[in-house]
């Protein structure tokens, strides 16, 4: 039997090792997909036990929501799936706008509600605060949701702390998602010690940076992507992180592990984060991560990774 853990204080189990679906109709995000194997992706996800699902609005304008509708649609038992997606952003004149009011966020829910082909959504995320919605409000809008069982779990994602505050004074904030990694560990100077304290589950995005923590670019590399904006991949910067993942490679090598199913078990032993969720855009990479729940790291191991990448 897979392992599955509680997602903080909620009555969710999942396998630590989820799926980032920004690569399952994702066209906006990545060139040349195709949705065909991004159902694949999820296919693949489900038959090696994987229940976590983590989606958006923002992934193809819906796309991605649809095509993981039709496959959990497959499923003979719904409750074998949990599906988180986040909504907030609407397009308008083909730029995106991001809007927390109640009245949106409620139509956002039925319309995910929709495509993903279900009467109801696990997790649901606030993807990005706006500048005008007091976050309390656009919480108790979700909090109905959740009363009348549209949705479970009421998370949060993209917040500042003080935005998170806000939006918690109530105590509905089940799940917080954020940018966090070996590489940018800004939150563990406010957001995650508020979420531990107030046994908010913590889910990072980019756990491998982009790809820079599996250890595969070099010196010579260069990036026309996503990765060309990202600081940590910027000149001297990137020059510096290469040396401490190559640091990291020592470890990976010692252990005879790849790097980045080190990274991966490296987080899971952080307090406050019970699951990952890499992206994969091939079948075979959602087989590999799931390779990281077979490492145990000592502790000489987790101070040592720890250690590479403090400062």
């Amino acid at each position: 039997m897979t392992k599955r853990i509680r997602l903080g204080k909620t009555d969710i189990y999942i396998n630590p090792i989820g799926l980032g679906a920004n690569a399952v109709g994702g066209h906006n995000i990545y060139s040349n997909l195709d949705d065909e194997v991004g159902k694949d992706l999820v296919r693949t996800a489900f038959h090696h036990e994987i229940n976590f699902i983590d989606t958006a609005y923002s992934y193809g304008f819906g796309r991605s929501e649809e095509l993981i509708g039709d496959v959990v649609s497959e499923k003979k038992n719904r409750a074998d799936v949990i599906i988180a997606t986040k909504g907030g952003p609407k397009l308008i004149n083909q730029k995106i706008q991001f809007d927390n009011s109640p009245s949106f966020l409620k139509q956002e829910v039925e319309e995910s509600l929709k495509r993903l082909k279900t009467d109801y959504i696990d997790i649901y995320y606030i993807h990005k605060p706006d500048k005008t919605t007091p976050k309390a409000e656009a919480i108790g809008a979700l909090k109905e949701l959740k009363d009348e069982g549209k949705i479970r779990v009421i998370g949060v994602s993209n917040f500042s702390i003080d935005q998170l505050r806000e939006a918690n004074q109530d105590g509905y904030v089940d799940v917080y998602q954020g940018g966090y990694h070996l590489l940018d560990r800004g939150l563990e100077n406010d957001i995650i010690p508020y979420t531990i304290e107030n046994n908010i589950s913590f889910i990072q995005f980019y756990p491998l940076a982009a790809g820079l923590l599996t250890g595969k670019f070099s010196k010579d590399s260069t990036f026309t992507d996503l990765r060309a904006r990202l600081p940590y991949f910027k000149e001297e910067s990137y020059l510096q992180n290469l040396e401490k993942v190559e640091q990291l490679r020592t470890i990976s090598e010692s252990k005879n592990v790849e790097m980045a199913h080190l990274v991966l078990a490296w987080y899971l032993t952080r307090d406050g984060i019970d699951s990952v969720i890499p992206g994969a855009k091939r079948p075979e990479q959602i087989v590999s991560n799931l390779k990281a729940l077979e490492i145990t790291l000592t502790p000489k191991e987790i101070q040592d990774i720890d250690d590479i990448f403090k400062s």
